[in-house]
């Protein structure tokens, strides 16, 4: 049975009780800003769930000392995105963490799975999916809501204790911890992409000075996105950057004619994006390029993926888990291990792909 929390005092009594650990998830709207609105969080104490509403004056200030209480070990499910919204609203960040997303794929049980499949694979029980595009900031919430919410948290501990259980078996418990205190890192120290052109495909195919360019605008856009608390997309498509970074306008004039064929274009933003496009940033010659789309590339990065996989099929790990697509190129590109392929995969990969590394001087 779940609880309505209707005063912080009554979280704050709680806590006094110091359980060993605790089940969290939140509820949160994005669709219009940047960042979270937490909307709602779940927490398991014990046999008791407790639905906290954050709207109400002092609940966030109350959650705080659970969130930074490392006595308790906080059990999540494919926490990220929570986590943001966390720090948002309380200003702190749920450690230690156990994220049973990030267990399960660790323990060779499935990568990416979902909290109702996994609950399905390791309790046997089905839990409806009927309220996950819900108005969770509107009150009073539903019945059907409330009852989805608890179920959010109401078998973290029986996923905890299946996958910690395995994990040990294994011999990987310290790779969970290495991989929660990553996570967490991630979202504490996120300042944004420093080279967000890398993601996007599209770089590959422009010239050195038009990846600078794209550079500028992404970094511009992600900026422009904090302090606005609107969708990256809002402030600029890719699309619209691609085509500005390939081609630039000669001038403003030439600028706001090329917005016309994009309706979404930020007509209002298009003096900021000229300058952007004309001011070079401090760092950009330190930019990491795209790895070349050559056939000598596109084999060697080949080589290192399928002596990846099988490395990672014979640890039964699920595909894409011990190293990504982006970071193997990263890694063909300059020979330096990206941050993500530190601690223990760095460790078992290696030994495996350090005679796979060495390629031709036009490569590098």
């Amino acid at each position: 049975m779940a609880h309505w929390i209707k005063h912080p005092s009554e979280l704050e009594a709680r806590h006094q009780q110091r359980p060993a650990r605790i089940g969290l998830d939140t509820e949160f709207i994005r669709e219009r800003t940047y960042w979270p609105q937490l909307a709602l969080v779940q927490m398991a104490v014990g046999d008791e769930i407790l639905l906290i509403d954050p709207l109400i004056p002092g609940m966030t200030d109350a959650l705080r000392p659970w969130l930074e209480d490392t006595a308790i070990l906080k059990v999540m499910h494919s926490a990220s995105e929570d986590l943001v919204a966390f720090k948002c609203a309380c200003g702190a960040l749920p450690r230690p963490l156990f994220d049973t997303q990030i267990g399960a794929a660790l323990a060779g049980i499935g990568g990416g799975m979902g909290y109702q499949k996994l609950v399905a694979e390791i309790t046997g029980t089905t839990l409806p999916k009927g309220e996950t595009r819900s108005d969770w900031m509107r009150r009073p919430l539903s019945p059907a809501q409330l009852e989805y919410a608890a179920d959010d948290v109401e078998y973290l501990f029986a996923l905890h204790d299946a996958i910690d259980r395995r994990l040990h078996e294994l011999g990987r418990q310290a790779w969970m911890q290495d991989d929660a205190q990553r996570l967490l890192a991630g979202v504490d120290n996120d300042e944004g992409e420093r080279w967000p052109h890398l993601s996007m495909r599209a770089a590959q195919f422009l010239d050195t000075d038009a990846q600078r360019r794209l550079l500028r605008l992404l970094r511009w856009r992600d900026q422009q996105a904090r302090q606005s608390d609107k969708p990256r997309s809002w402030i600029l498509d890719n699309e619209l950057a691609a085509t500005l970074a390939r081609t630039p306008p000669t001038d403003h004039d030439a600028l706001l004619r090329l917005f016309e064929r994009f309706p979404k274009a930020p007509r209002k933003l298009s003096q900021a994006v000229w300058q952007t496009l004309q001011t070079p940033l401090p760092d950009e010659d330190q930019a990491p390029q795209p790895l070349p789309a050559t056939d000598a590339n596109k084999a060697a990065l080949k080589r290192l993926q399928d002596a990846v996989a099988r490395h990672g099929s014979e640890l039964g790990l699920p595909d894409g888990l011990l190293a990504s697509r982006k970071h193997l190129e990263a890694l063909l590109q300059n020979g330096d291990w990206p941050a993500p392929l530190a601690g223990w995969r760095r460790q078992q990969l290696e030994p495996l792909l350090r005679p796979l590394l060495a390629k031709p001087e036009s490569t590098r």
